[in-house]
């Protein structure tokens, strides 16, 4: 089965109403609801990396301030 993306997920939802064939809805909503967790815990991931990125510049700085000059 090719990737799938939330938005084909919520317009097999959007054709769910229009035809009032609702007996796929709710594995359609489970499948958004794990597409939605993968996107908020990339987002987190990264946002993890970004913080450790500037934790690494911060000890740098700290570092090269420490070193005795010569």
């Amino acid at each position: 089965m090719p990737n799938r993306m939330l938005c084909t997920v919520l317009h097999e939802m959007r054709t769910c109403i229009k035809t009032l064939n609702f007996s796929y809805l709710e594995s359609l909503v489970e499948e958004a609801q794990v597409y939605a967790d993968r996107m908020e815990s990339k987002l987190y991931t990264i946002q993890d990396f970004d913080n450790l990125e500037r934790q690494v510049k911060k000890l740098k700085k700290e570092k090269k301030e420490l070193k005795p000059e010569d």
